[in-house]
Parts: structure tokens; C-alpha cells; sequence
């Protein structure tokens, strides 16, 4: 296990360090260690579940007793395939989604997913406080070089900075609490502390500290500022963070100390306290944003939020629906920001107020953005539901006090939840208006058919050509009036000018490749 995740390490650095020279070739050579890594715990599964756990340790500090150790349990397992399956598909994704003539560092942005990626996989196998913290940190490095990968904008780079700083400074925080916790109990071994939980102030203590260091790993009210500005990475690095890896470090830390202190008289209020309120903010900011990933972020901490209640029960039953969540939002989340990415490189924007219909080449994104937006509104038949059903059925059996009022905040997240998601859905792939602010338009009126781009004073053809692909993107009618000109920058969100006249606008993609947009009043 240490094995695999020194390849990360080494293989990333070792893209890192080529530059430029090998281009987008480097994300499917980077997809090949994740993609070995799925290979290997699904080989490990049997063993696994009849109940052996392949362990490791290798002697770090022996006059101080620190050793790198690592455990593959069930837990664990599962975590593994999240993070190496998910990292694998964003890195074939990525090799798609950036152009071939691009002269950015594409070998670098590789290298970090690949090192991130080791970062992660080492957090959810360590089997002792001090290996987690050293991956720990090692994830909290890696985001912030990804989410400031672009170094030329100055957005990017405070971005990265903010990220750093809010997890840094929990992270500390949790360092203090793991050696409060490991002196207390005499062991930094997860699975001895499960056997043996500490009591007395100094765990009391550790535990709130190590709280803190979760919750600003997972984006936590009042943590959760950072998530919505890292959203200036690439798409693909989105995927990556927000969807099966850094966000759900703090959860898996947080699902690893509830045997543990779940006994404390303060481990219930301050989970639950900090899981509702995060719930239900995450959800409102989503329900005000109009760009995509905006709502993805806020819908993001919002479901983080939910499964910081879940694990923080501290049942057997809490535990397992919780485990059936984070698998489920993994999946949902990280199809959502690829869709969106599609999008996004496509139609060079993100604001729901410029999208609109689509060509049939499109049809097999729609099922696919459709299907998870189903999923993470918690609708019948689906894999969200069945993740949300238990933890409802888990919290409503777990006879603690205060579980009631709790599982009414988590049914109100949940409406907001199915809200949010609706906007999404709508904004994106629809006409509806979902309460932006937006001129009138006069949706109701037949559009006329997409044309090429040309001048508004050429005469339109009588036969315009058929595109089956997903090379044409059509606006609503009159959201605004630009004249011919270059599409605008990947990954703009800005508002469109307010219109002139009625009028629409077809932006088409040539066979060369060329965007452009032009006025048809």
C-alpha cells in the first residue's frame, strides 16, 4: 500500500518535471496509476470482506515511536475506489477536454491530480494519527498548486491562497487535538483508540481540535468560504477536489473518531450543530448563484453538511448509510462537474442566464446531467435515494437526544436540496426561467432555425446545414445582442450585456475548430 502511494508521488513529480514537452498526452499517462490502484483494491476485496486487514509499517522516528503505518479495511476499501476510479476518469476526461495546440503546462496540472491523488489514497489508509497528518498536509499542498495552476490570474492565485490558509490553520489546530488525543490514550492507533476511547478534559479538547481541523477540510460553517473560490480551477480539477477526494478528508475524519468520542457529551451537539447549519446555508447560497459551478459549490457544502451529520451519529447503522451517501454524491457530483465542463468548453460560458437549447448531440450529456441531478434531489429509484432513505431510517432509530429535531433540519436541507437542484437542471439544459434576473424574452414565440454564424446584413440560406453534434449551442432569444466577434475566455461567468433589441444569438464551432458569436435580430 505504501508502495502505490509512493508511485503517485514519484510518477506526479516526475510529470511535473517534463513542462510543456509532453502536452495532454501526460493525463492518460497519469490515469494509469489510479486506474492500477482500482486493480489492486478489487483484487484486495475478497480478503477484505472475510475479515483480514493487510497492513504495513515502515519505522519513521523510532526514539519518538512514530511510525508510517497504513491498514486496508472495509472503510478504507471503499474509499480507495472512490477517490482511484473517480481520479481515473477525470484524468482521461481532462485529456479531451484541453486543446491539442495548447502551449499551458498541461504536464504539470497532470503531475499535481496524480500527486493530489496519492495524497488522498494515503489519508484513507493510514492507521495512525501521524500518517494521516502527513497526507493530510500533503492534500492540503496539492490543492493549493492546483487551484492556483493558472498562475497568470490573479484570481486563481488568491484563490489558492485562501484555500491554503483556511485549511492550514485548521490543520494546526487538528496537530494540537491528535497529540492531546494520542497522549491521552496512550496509542496514536485509530483502531486501538476505537478499543479504548480516551476520556477526560485534554481528549475533550483534542477532539474539539481535530473537529476544527475536519471542519475546514470539508468546507463547514464557518469554513466554508474557500470551496466557492477554489471553483476558478479547471473544471477537471473541480471534479477531482470537490467530488470524491479533498472535500471528503475532513468527512472520513470525522467518520473515524465517532466510535471514538461519540460518548462525549459534546461530540453529538457540535457535529450535528455544525452539519445542519452548513446543510442549510450551502443549500441557500446555491439557490442565488447563476453560474454552474457556482451552484455545484454551494450544492457541494450543502451535501458535505449532510454527511458531517450522518457519520457524526455514530451508529452502526448511521455509519453504513453514510458510507452509501458518500459514494453516491461522488458519483452524482463528479458526473455533474464533467457535464458542466462540457459546457462550459463548448459554449464558453456558465451563466444560466445565456443558456439555452442544445442539438441532438447533446442528447447522451442531457441523460447523463439529468440522471445525477436525480440522484442528488434524493429521487425514487436512484442511488442517491437509497442513500438518503437510510440515513432518514438510521437517525430516526439512533434514540439520542436532540435526533428529531435534527432529522427535521436534515427533510428542510433536503427540500432545498431537491431546489437547488431543479435551478440547476433547468438553467442548464432548459428555457425555464428559474428566477434569474433577466430581461424579457419572448420565450412563448417559435425560434427560427440555427444558422451558421454570418453577418446580421447576409440574407440567411434557405437551407441551412444539419449538425448532429454537439458543436451548436443556441441561447434564448433576446438575453442579449452581441455583435460578431471571438467567443469570450473559457470559463467566463460574467452577466451578458443587456439586450438592444430582440434579438439571438448562435455561437457555432467551424471544423477548425473556431468559436464565434453572431447578432441575428
Amino acid at each position: 500500500m505504501i508502495a502505490l502511494v509512493v508511485a503517485h508521488l514519484i510518477g506526479g513529480l516526475a510529470l511535473v518535471a517534463t513542462g510543456r514537452r509532453l502536452g495532454r498526452i501526460a493525463f492518460p499517462l497519469a490515469a494509469a496509476i489510479p486506474a492500477a490502484t482500482t486493480g489492486w483494491a478489487i483484487t484486495h476485496a475478497g480478503d477484505v470482506l472475510d475479515g483480514h486487514r493487510p497492513a504495513q509499517v515502515v519505522r519513521w522516528v523510532p526514539d519518538l515511536h512514530l511510525d508510517l503505518a497504513v491498514r486496508l479495511d472495509g472503510f478504507s476499501l471503499v474509499m480507495v475506489l472512490v477517490v482511484s476510479v473517480v481520479a481515473s476518469l477525470v484524468l482521461l476526461f481532462a485529456w479531451s477536454y484541453f486543446d491539442h495546440a495548447s502551449d499551458r503546462p498541461l504536464a504539470r496540472l497532470a503531475g499535481l491530480l496524480l500527486v493530489f491523488t496519492g495524497a488522498m489514497v494515503g489519508v484513507v489508509v493510514a492507521s495512525n494519527l501521524p500518517t494521516l497528518f502527513v497526507a493530510w498536509e500533503l492534500t492540503s499542498i496539492s490543492s493549493y498548486l492546483l487551484i492556483g495552476w493558472d498562475d497568470t490570474n490573479p484570481t486563481a492565485r488568491a484563490s489558492a491562497l485562501q484555500a491554503l490558509l483556511t485549511t492550514g490553520a485548521g490543520s494546526l489546530a487538528m496537530l494540537g487535538g491528535f497529540v492531546l488525543i494520542a497522549n491521552a490514550a496512550g496509542t496514536s492507533d485509530l483502531s486501538r483508540l476505537v478499543d479504548h476511547p480516551p476520556t477526560g478534559t485534554a481528549a475533550t479538547v483534542g477532539m474539539v481540535l481535530a473537529l476544527i481541523g475536519a471542519f475546514a477540510k470539508s468546507a463547514q460553517f464557518p469554513f466554508s468560504a474557500w470551496l466557492s473560490g477554489a471553483m476558478v480551477a479547471p473544471t477537471p480539477v473541480s471534479a477531482l477536489l470537490h467530488s470524491a477526494t479533498m472535500v471528503k478528508a475532513g468527512v472520513y475524519l470525522i467518520a473515524r473518531l465517532a466510535p471514538v468520542f461519540v460518548d462525549q457529551p459534546a461530540w453529538r451537539p457540535i457535529v450535528w450543530g455544525v452539519g445542519l447549519v452548513t446543510m442549510i446555508t450551502g443549500a441557500l447560497k446555491a439557490l442565488r448563484e447563476v453560474d454552474l459551478k457556482g451552484i455545484l459549490a454551494g450544492g457541494t457544502v450543502s451535501q458535505l453538511g449532510f454527511l458531517v451529520v450522518i457519520f457524526g451519529t455514530g451508529t452502526r447503522e448511521s455509519t453504513e448509510a453514510g458510507i452509501v451517501v458518500l459514494v453516491a454524491h461522488a458519483a452524482f457530483k463528479a458526473a455533474l462537474f464533467l457535464v458542466v465542463g462540457m459546457v462550459d468548453h463548448m459554449t464558453h460560458t456558465r451563466d444560466i442566464r445565456a443558456l439555452g437549447r442544445y442539438g441532438p448531440g447533446w442528447r447522451p450529456a442531457q441523460v447523463v446531467f439529468a440522471a445525477s441531478c436525480a440522484s442528488m434531489a434524493g429521487l425514487p429509484l436512484v442511488f442517491g435515494f437509497v442513500g438518503k432513505e437510510a440515513a432518514f431510517d438510521a437517525l430516526a432509530n439512533a434514540h439520542a437526544g436532540g435526533s428529531t429535531v435534527v432529522l427535521a433540519g436534515l427533510v428542510a436541507g433536503s427540500a432545498l436540496t431537491f431546489a437547488y437542484t431543479a435551478r440547476l437542471l433547468l438553467g442548464a439544459f432548459t428555457t425555464v426561467d428559474v428566477g434569474t434576473d433577466r430581461p424579457a424574452s419572448p420565450v412563448a414565440q417559435p425560434r427560427p432555425r440555427p444558422q451558421a454564424s454570418r453577418p446580421c446584413a447576409s440574407p440567411p440560406r434557405r437551407h441551412p446545414p444539419r449538425h448532429s453534434g454537439p458543436c451548436r449551442f443556441r441561447s434564448r432569444p433576446s438575453r442579449s445582442c452581441w455583435d460578431s466577434r471571438p467567443a469570450g475566455r473559457r470559463g467566463s461567468s460574467a452577466s451578458p450585456p443587456a439586450p438592444s433589441t430582440a434579438c439571438s444569438v448562435v455561437i457555432s464551432t467551424s471544423r477548425s475548430g473556431t468559436d464565434s458569436r453572431s447578432r441575428c435580430c
